[in-house]
C-alpha cells in the first residue's frame, strides 16, 4: 500500500538545487581548512571542528565526527588533506546510517491496519501545516485516500490554511469551530477516516511551546482520545522543524522531545539556507529518523530523506 521511493533524476535535481547554498558554504569551508597543508594534523582538525560547528552540525555531533577522524589518522599514520573530503563524507554517511533507520529514501505504509495515523507537531511558523498539505499530495499521488484533521483550533489561520490545502490537493478536512477541543477534532477525524475507508490520516496540532505544560496535557489527551477509536493510534508522531533556524531547530527538537515521544522528523526550508548541516546533528542527537526534507515551496518539493543522496549532494563538487 503506497510505496514511496525510486530516487529518480528529477528528485536528484531538486535535492541538488535545494542543498546548493549549504553545499557551497560547506565545501568552501573545507577548502579553507586544508589550505597550505599537506597532512591532516592537529591544526587541520581544530579548523575542521570549527567549520562543522559553524555549519550548524552541532557541538556534540561535531566532536563525535572529529574523534572518528582522529582515530583514522592515528591508525593510518599518514592522511593527506586531499583525502579529508572523502573521509569526512564517509564519516557523515556512517553517522546518518547509524541514526536513521528510515533514511534510505523508501517507505511503505503498513498494511496490517488502516488508516495509518500521523500526529504532526511543531511550533508555529516552521511550515507544519504546509508540510501536512505536501504530505497529503504525496500520499494521494500514490493512490491513497487521505483525511486531514484541523486540531490546531486556537488559530483561525491554521484551520483556514489546512482547508485551503485540502481543496488544493483534493482531500477531506475534518474541522470544528474555533476554540473547540483539539482532542474532539482528532476523535471526529479518526471516526470519519474509518467510515470512509481512508488509508492515511494527518492531524495538525497547536504549536504553543512557550506553555509546555498545557501542550503536554493537550497532546496526551489527543492520544488518549484517538485510542478510543483506534487503539494503536497514532502510528507516528512527526515533528516539523525549520532547517533555516539552525541551532534553534536543535533547541525546539529537544523541547518537543521532552513534551512527547517523537518518532520521525520533517525538516523544512532547507533550500533557503546554508544551514543544511543541521540535518546531520539533529538526527544524531535525537536518535530519531529524519523522514522528510523540504526543498522548496512547490507541492512536489517535499522528499523522503535519502541519507546517501543527501551526502552525495553535499559533497559532489560539480
Amino acid at each position: 500500500m503506497g510505496f514511496f521511493g525510486l530516487f529518480n533524476k528529477e528528485k536528484k535535481e531538486t535535492l541538488d538545487k535545494g542543498l546548493e547554498k549549504t553545499k557551497q558554504s560547506f565545501l568552501d569551508k573545507v577548502v579553507r581548512v586544508v589550505a597550505a597543508k599537506d597532512t591532516v594534523d592537529d591544526d587541520v582538525l581544530d579548523n575542521l571542528e570549527e567549520m562543522l560547528i559553524t555549519s550548524d552540525v552541532g557541538v556534540d555531533t561535531t566532536l563525535k565526527i572529529i574523534e572518528r577522524i582522529q582515530e583514522r589518522v592515528a591508525r593510518d599514520k599518514y592522511v593527506s588533506t586531499s583525502e579529508l573530503n572523502n573521509i569526512l563524507r564517509e564519516e557523515i554517511a556512517t553517522l546518518l546510517a547509524e541514526n536513521n533507520a528510515q533514511g534510505d529514501g523508501s517507505w511503505t505504509i503498513p498494511t496490517d491496519h488502516k488508516p495509518y495515523v500521523i500526529l504532526v507537531v511543531g511550533v508555529n511558523g516552521v511550515g507544519k501545516t504546509t508540510t501536512i498539505g505536501k504530505l497529503a499530495h504525496l500520499f494521494k499521488s500514490e493512490g491513497l485516500k487521505v483525511v486531514l484533521g484541523a486540531a490546531d483550533t486556537f488559530r483561525a489561520a491554521a484551520v483556514e490554511q489546512l482547508c485551503i490545502w485540502g481543496e488544493r490537493v483534493g482531500v477531506t478536512v475534518v474541522k470544528q469551530q474555533m476554540g473547540a477541543d483539539p482532542a474532539s477534532v482528532a476523535f471526529d477525524t479518526l471516526q470519519s477516516a474509518k467510515a470512509s475507508g481512508a488509508d492515511v490520516v494527518l492531524i495538525d496540532t497547536a504549536g504553543r511551546l512557550h506553555n509546555k505544560v498545557n501542550l503536554m496535557n493537550e497532546l496526551k489527551k489527543i492520544k488518549e482520545v484517538m485510542k478510543k477509536v483506534m487503539p494503536e493510534a497514532p502510528d507516528e508522531v512527526m515533528l516539523v522543524l525549520d532547517g533555516s533556524t539552525g541551532q534553534n531547530a536543535f533547541e525546539q527538537a529537544k523541547q518537543f522531545s521532552a513534551v512527547t515521544q517523537i518518532t520521525s522528523l520533517a525538516i523544512t526550508k532547507i533550500d533557503g539556507t546554508a544551514k543544511g548541516g543541521v540535518v546531520i546533528g539533529i538526527s544524531d542527537q535525537l536518535k530519531v529518523p529524519v523522514k522528510y526534507i523540504g526543498l522548496g515551496e512547490g507541492m512536489e518539493d517535499l522528499q523522503l530523506f535519502n541519507r546517501q543522496e543527501f551526502v552525495n549532494s553535499l559533497f559532489d563538487n560539480k
